[in-house]
């Protein structure tokens, strides 16, 4: 009873504070409204949007600052189920979600929905297969659960490897994100910028960890789902006058398919300008196409023959009787930038003719499945479709990073309600994301495509300004006028930038990149711990160092942390891929390497080390080498496998999983009776409470 009556006074008194933050927090953005319209600088709001938000965070994690090993790992087992909800929530609305899902849904419409669906629907596996089980284990993390299960340090190890290897590639995804926020809200330099976001994310896990986090995740989901929802609101007011725009973006999907058909009909203007646009890609494509031909037929000496060609030309403008100053310096800049390597030139001209090919494609329909040229395209993409749903379903019943949060809750019954909870606070996000991508489709079909370029928006510049791949806009017929054809936009771009394309007042695009950075950062404090816990639990405490102080485990992991800080921080820099490709990366390599481990490991008592050892091995490597072979960023460029995209590379490795380990399982002896009583205990939960096993 004294147990419960604590437990009731503490969810108490954190409702009141929260409470109390929420309205502390729309006072300040009342605030800085006020501060706009008495013409206080742009830059100078966005530094206060992002300065006090990063301040808030930090202060909130060093009031939850703990050197206790049960605070620091599982944040003392006694976050209550509303609450870890929210965090959970916070956790899982990453870079990803945040900024990538409604510019995904924007790019590709309808097979954008896989995103929805996979990761919805993956917390009913959660709920169902994981989650009460792995709390009524109870330790620290995941490769704990494996180790004890399993037995030995094996496959205690490869759980090591794989949380470091899935949660490192998230982790990428998340400060890429915070790199492209502060560079846009406070004008450094991309590098710069995701350094400086760093120190956001450090203060918040290096202080107090998993309890830091917890706290910190909870107020910043308040911040993230309330930056979403303005501009959307926003947005369906404008258009509809509907203020739900889960309801109402029905309209403006209308509108948009009936602007696209306009766009794609070469009898009306607009469609006769975007078509004459569409020309010169498709012969910028077949030029592209006849230098691959020419490289492959002719190598080095078709590379030296037409840069021959090149100098020639500058030399022929240079003596002309009246030189054109910009034609030299157009000929002269494609003779400098003519590649001498065949490899390089290579790489150029197929991406050059890609991109090239894309863009003289007529208007995408955005609520039309599965399209493409004939209906063997159309079966890859559902194809893929199906695939990435799976993926991303197993991914995120298998991500370690949310599974440990369900180690937070004071009982197994807890653990249950709060996957329910978590379920509701994303719902409440995904279901608006696609009324998100409509509406700012809709803006930008109906008032930037057919303005003329002298008269484009700020928002263009400004972003244009923090990365080319994300925004631009080139005059390719040179009418003046802007084609959608002519329109660059990266889909990291669309929520950060709907503010400003709706019109709407700055403080609500600082708000919207406070929500975002929120975002990233709830995400990435999660990830960051995960690997450090990982390192200083399971590979430093349980396989090096068995009689660490408590003292000196956390101080491993807060140096662990410090260092993969820094290296995730390097590889971000290098721009190693988008952020949605990097994120459904890390939910295929997860769902290949814990979920047929973790599964099998719950239901099945015959399920035995070898199993494990061969299981993971096999499931994370197809995984990982077929990304290696299928992803550009490598350069490997293999044929796909049955055209299967790389971000699915896990359909191969979930199958391979469970057959290691039911092979495996079968061929060598069955577990020791002390593990078998282990399965037992963890499957048949109690619900009032619970018996935790050792958490030492």
């Amino acid at each position: 009873m004294a147990t419960q009556s604590s437990n009731a006074a503490f969810f108490s008194s954190l409702k009141r504070y929260y409470t109390f933050y929420t309205g502390g927090f729309i006072a300040f953005v009342v605030l800085v409204g006020v501060l706009e319209q008495m013409g206080v600088p742009n830059k100078v709001l966005g530094y206060m949007f992002l300065g006090a938000t990063i301040l808030l965070y930090a202060g909130i994690g060093f009031m939850a600052k703990t050197a206790d090993v049960g605070e620091y790992y599982v944040a003392g087992r006694r976050v209550p189920a509303l609450f870890n909800g929210m965090a959970t929530g916070a956790d899982w609305m990453s870079a990803a979600s945040f900024i990538g899902m409604a510019g995904t849904l924007y790019l590709t419409g309808y097979d954008g929905l896989a995103f929805v669906m996979g990761w919805t629907g993956g917390y009913c596996l959660v709920a169902l297969f994981l989650a009460p089980y792995l709390r009524k284990f109870g330790q620290f993390t995941i490769p704990d659960f494996l180790g004890a299960r399993f037995g030995g340090n094996i496959p205690r190890a490869i759980g090591v490897f794989a949380a470091i290897l899935c949660s490192f590639t998230y982790v990428i995804a998340q400060i890429y994100g915070v790199g492209i926020i502060t560079s846009r809200f406070t004008g450094l330099e991309f590098g710069i910028g995701v350094f400086v976001g760093l120190a956001g994310i450090l203060v918040c896990s290096f202080l107090g960890g998993m309890k830091a986090v917890t706290w910190t995740q909870v107020a910043q989901y308040i911040i993230l789902i309330v930056a979403y929802m303005i501009p959307v609101v926003w947005l369906s007011v404008k258009h509809t006058g509907v203020p739900i725009p889960q309801v109402a973006y029905g309209y403006a999907l209308q509108k948009v398919s009936e602007r696209e058909k306009q766009l794609n009909d070469k009898t009306s203007d607009a469609g006769a300008k975007e078509e004459s646009v569409r020309a010169i890609f498709r012969s910028r494509a077949a030029a592209a196409d006849a230098n691959l031909k020419g490289l492959e037929a002719g190598g080095p000496a078709f590379l030296a023959a037409e840069k021959a060609k090149l100098d020639a030309r500058v030399g022929e403008l240079k003596a002309a009787p009246a030189p054109d100053a910009k034609a030299i310096e157009a000929a002269e800049k494609a003779a400098k930038d003519y590649p001498g390597d065949p490899a390089k030139a290579k790489a150029a001209w197929t991406k050059a003719k890609g991109d090239a090919g894309a863009r003289a494609a007529p208007v995408k329909a955005h609520a039309d499945p599965f399209q493409g040229k004939d209906e063997n395209a159309a079966n890859i993409a559902r194809k893929n479709f199906l695939a990435l749903i799976l993926c991303l379903m197993v991914g995120t019943a298998a991500l370690p990073h949310i599974l440990m949060r369900f180690y937070t809750t004071p009982s197994v019954k807890q653990a249950r309600q709060s996957v329910f909870w978590s379920l509701f606070f994303i719902f409440l996000l995904y279901f608006t994301a696609p009324a998100l991508a409509v509406l700012a489709k809709f803006e930008i079909y109906n008032f930037l495509v057919g303005s003329s370029f002298a008269s484009l928006p700020a928002w263009v510049s400004n972003w244009a300004a923090v990365d080319k791949t994300l925004m631009s806009i080139t005059d390719v017929n040179m009418d003046g006028i802007v084609q959608l054809a002519e329109i660059v936009i990266g889909g990291d771009l669309i929520v950060l930038a709907t503010p400003e394309i709706a019109g709407l007042p700055y403080v609500i695009t600082g708000l919207v990149a406070a929500g975002g950075l929120a975002a990233a950062l709830s995400t990435a404090d999660g990830l960051l711990l995960t690997i450090a816990n990982a390192l200083s639990h399971d590979l430093y405490y349980k396989m090096i160092d068995p009689n660490a102080t408590t003292t000196r485990r956390i101080a491993v992991s807060k140096g662990l942390l410090l260092v993969v800080a820094v290296l995730a921080a390097y590889v971000t820099s290098l721009k190693p891929g988008d952020i949605l490709f990097l994120v459904g990366a890390a939910f295929s390599l997860a769902a290949a390497a814990f979920f047929p481990a973790l599964v099998c490991g719950i239901f099945w008592k015959r399920a035995n080390q070898l199993g494990a050892i061969i299981g993971m091995v096999l499931g994370l490597g197809i995984t990982a080498y077929y990304m290696y072979i299928t992803y550009p960023f490598f350069g490997v460029n293999a044929p796909k496998w049955w055209d299967i995209n790389p971000i699915s590379a896990g359909i191969f490795g979930i199958p391979l999983g469970f057959i290691g380990i039911i092979v495996g399982s079968l061929i060598s002896p069955a577990p020791s009776k002390e593990v078998q009583e282990l399965v037992d205990h963890v499957r048949y939960p109690n619900l009032e409470g619970d018996i935790n096993t050792s958490a030492a």
